[in-house]
């Protein structure tokens, strides 16, 4: 009965976060979906796995609807013995989204907690970190593998600041599952940015070891901590390793090409192009947007204040109502340099005003890694407008150029300043009592700083800041100096609301410390007015992006794409063959993939070849190579605007055989060859697969043929017949890391052709021929989960029963 009434509370804390997470999305209640872009281009790219696996009861590892095929790795695949991925489904009850917030809310408890931080503390922390305005927002845009990996952030390191301080089971056990957690998230981009905090983390802890010669048990703690995530790594072998597999091939991995496609030499490839990592930059100036959200006029589409300027410039130029509302929904009022900004990534007043508190409370370790990862992430975000520091880490920090948006690490410092800011909270409430003086100069000097800065902004607004956005010539040229100034008005509006709405919150949240230090009001009263605070600040920030108004019937989620006339017309061709979607960027659209097997598709990391071939040929509009695509129907739009299919009479269909070879010396003349090509005719083969082309001269048969005979995504039976061998090609995009060849029931051979096909030598006769997508990845990854999760149960019960042994010993010696 004792033990269950010291959980209480944390069972009443868990029952807050499942009810604030349901009441934040309270629609998931009534059945609806929130309106997500990106799972809507995910729901095309995945749906031909997922009617797969419907149908089958099978999964398969392939899919041929999104860029003429690739691994359905990075969508969704479901592997053998993922126990760690049970867990986390588990772990995530709730309807999406409610789900993810409930996960920023329980990860930060538990670290709080960890961190000896008063339950009460640790509950308004963890609402601080789970509503941070970036975490909300990319929930509302369909980001939710992002969210899910940073979610486990707090968690893991929960299990290091364990581990190092000397809690070696328990750390060793929080910090395996942690890490586990944080790796099926499948978004290694944050979870390499929680590397280098951690690494930040390390760094303070050896120097703190170093000093107090303490370094033997430094080295245990992270050994101890190599052994668990050496473990987490090995619960999540399969898809670690079919990750990787893939992201060799892919945009992220190295090209073979040593020219760009206008001729130009081709940068030694190291990893993504600097101008591509380095594209959403944050600005210096825009940092400050973590205190006052609009300080840089919001998001891309943030509405007008109240009695806006522009109306009224906009209907002195004579237009009509119409006219004018179209003209102000187009009225940017952000002002930053970033090309697209959904809302600004703010933390919240109150928070920052608590954390510039702890810095004047805090002391030691925790101070200074807190406080160094906290640069460390605002300087790496600053991206391109740092180049001294982001040149470095692309140059010398390995992997740190396989990730583009350097704008996201500030996922780190939306951790960091919450921990900050409660840590700090707990010891002005707790660990400074007696000490009045040294709180009211912690308080006197956050409160000049915060509210200093704050009542500047206001006071010297138009003296320090433009307004001007580097899109405002577009509207000067067509509009004149005096719409644009009337922009800059209403942006000036904005700043001015929020910057004093942030001070507002400053000396409001100051006023409730004074008072705590005069006695006027109890601790629970004080940690309840705060948390209301941090609540009112950032809900209703929150709310100004993602609202009840972004959620949709659920079908609208389920069925996203509606079948259009084009589609209507299209499947009605019940053959094998590839569709081409130019009504929008084919290549950043899964629109076509959820009905067909689509040239193009939607994906962060696309296959490699197929975005040569787009860069070279399909985006200059040279439409020939859709031929050896057997690009059969491409979707255009009609003068009404209607979707019409167009049919292709030259694709060439999904095998046939050629009659002559050029030989390529490299990639670069592989892909240059294709140029007015025929390919129905001629193969271009790279010189590395001569040997398995026995083939001196291709005999002419005029009466061999070659046909499919069946497919699916991972499987592909042909039958040929012919008088004499010949070199049949194939429409299908080369992958010799899992695609299995067979002639007969015979495993063998084939090669690349013409770049990014499949080609094989045919002997003479009758046969069948197979293509099986075969994994071994897969299979080996699959072993390697199994024996790591067997593993880590077995340490697991045995740590449950050490520990249980060690309690019956000290309670025996009690007694005694």
């Amino acid at each position: 009965m004792q033990r269950f009434k010291k959980y209480l509370p944390h069972i009443g804390v868990f029952v807050l976060f499942v009810i604030i997470s349901l009441a934040y999305f309270s629609p998931v209640l009534q059945g609806k979906k929130i309106f997500q872009s990106d799972i809507v281009q995910y729901t095309g790219m995945a749906k031909q796995q997922n009617d797969f696996r419907k149908t089958t009861g099978e999964e398969t590892y392939w899919t041929n609807s999104a860029f003429g095929g690739m691994p359905t790795y990075q969508l969704g695949a479901k592997y053998p013995h993922n126990y760690i991925k049970k867990l986390d489904l588990t772990i995530r009850f709730l309807p999406r989204p409610a789900d993810y917030l409930f996960l920023y809310f329980i990860g930060m408890y538990i670290l709080f907690l960890v961190l000896k931080i008063n339950y009460k503390l640790a509950f308004v922390g963890a609402l601080a970190f789970g509503f941070s305005t970036y975490l909300i927002i990319i929930l509302g845009v369909g980001h939710n593998a992002k969210a899910h990996a940073i979610a486990y952030m707090p968690l893991v390191l929960s299990g290091i600041i364990l581990t190092f301080r000397k809690k070696y089971l328990y750390g060793f056990l929080l910090t395996t599952i942690a890490m586990a957690l944080e790796l099926v998230t499948n978004h290694f981009q944050m979870t390499y940015y929680l590397m280098l905090l951690v690494i930040v983390i390390g760094i303070v802890y050896l120097i703190d070891s170093v000093k107090n010669k303490t370094l033997p048990q430094y080295f245990k703690a992270v050994g101890i901590m190599a052994a668990g995530v050496l473990l987490a790594i090995g619960m999540n072998a399969t898809n670690i390793l079919a990750t990787k597999e893939y992201a060799d091939t892919s945009t992220r991995g190295k090209s073979e090409l040593t020219v760009n496609a206008d001729g130009s030499p081709k940068e030694a490839n190291k990893g993504l192009d600097y101008n591509y990592i380095t594209e959403y930059s944050y600005g210096k100036l825009e940092s400050f947007n973590l205190f006052i959200p609009r300080f840089m006029g919001g998001g891309n589409s943030e509405p007008l204040p109240d009695d806006p300027k522009t109306l009224d410039a906009v209907m002195q130029l004579g237009a009509s109502p119409q006219e004018a509302n179209q003209l102000l929904n187009q009225v940017p009022m952000y002002w930053g340099d970033q090309p697209i900004v959904a809302a600004p990534a703010y933390v919240g007043a109150v928070i920052i005003f608590l954390a510039i508190l702890a810095l004047f409370l805090i002391k030691g370790k925790m101070k200074w890694w807190l406080t160094a990862g906290f640069l460390l992430s605002l300087f790496l975000s600053w991206g391109k407008n740092f180049s001294l520091l982001t040149d470095f880490f692309i140059d010398n920090i390995p992997l740190y150029n396989k990730f583009r948006a350097v704008s996201s690490i500030q996922v780190l410092l939306e951790m960091i300043l919450p921990i900050l800011a409660i840590v700090g909270l707990h010891h002005f409430f707790f660990k400074a009592s007696g000490k009045s003086e040294t709180r009211k100069k912690a308080l006197l000097y956050a409160t000049g700083i915060t509210g200093g800065v704050a009542l500047i902004f206001i006071l010297f607004k138009s003296s320090l800041f433009s307004f001007s956005s580097p899109y405002d010539s577009y509207f000067m040229k067509d509009l004149g100096p005096g719409f644009v100034d009337a922009m800059r008005e209403d942006r000036m509006t904005l700043f001015m609301t929020d910057s004093i709405r942030s001070l507002v919150f400053v000396l409001i949240s100051a006023g409730v410390l004074w008072l705590f230090l005069k006695e006027k009001l109890k601790l629970s009263l004080a940690i309840g007015i705060l948390g209301l605070l941090i609540i009112i600040d950032l809900v209703g920030v929150d709310r100004r992006y993602v609202n009840n108004d972004d959620f949709v019937m659920a079908r609208v989620m389920d069925h996203p794409f509606q079948e259009n006339f084009a589609d209507k017309e299209i499947l009605k061709d019940n053959g094998y063959y590839r569709v081409y979607d130019i009504t929008s960027n084919p290549f950043n659209s899964g629109r076509a993939s959820y009905y067909h097997n689509a040239l193009g598709g939607y994906h962060a990391a696309k296959p490699g070849r197929m975005q040569d071939i787009d860069d070279f040929y399909l985006s200059k509009g040279d439409v020939g190579i859709l031929n050896m695509m057997n690009v059969k129907y491409i979707i255009t739009q009609s003068k009404n605007g209607t979707e019409v299919p167009q049919r292709n009479p030259y694709a060439n269909g999904p095998a046939w055989l050629v009659k002559n070879v050029m030989f390529a010396e490299n990639a670069n003349e592989e892909i240059k060859f294709l140029d007015s090509l025929d390919t129905k005719k001629t193969a271009i083969i790279n010189r590395e697969f001569k040997v398995l082309l026995p083939l001196e001269n291709i005999q002419r048969d005029s009466t061999a043929t070659i046909k499919l005979l069946s497919h699916s995504p991972n499987h592909l039976k042909y039958e040929s017949e012919t008088n004499s061998p010949q070199l049949a090609l194939f429409s299908e995009v080369y992958y010799p890391k899992g695609w299995n060849a067979y002639i007969d029931g015979e495993l063998t051979n084939y090669f690349r052709a013409n770049y990014i096909l499949r080609a094989m030598t045919i002997p003479e006769g009758k046969h069948t021929i197979e293509f099986k997508f075969e994994p071994q990845v897969v299979a080996t990854g699959s072993k390697i989960s199994l024996a790591s999760s067997i593993l880590f149960v077995l340490v697991f019960v045995g740590g449950v029963v050490f520990l249980r042994r060690q309690e019956s010993h000290e309670t025996e010696s009690l007694k005694a």
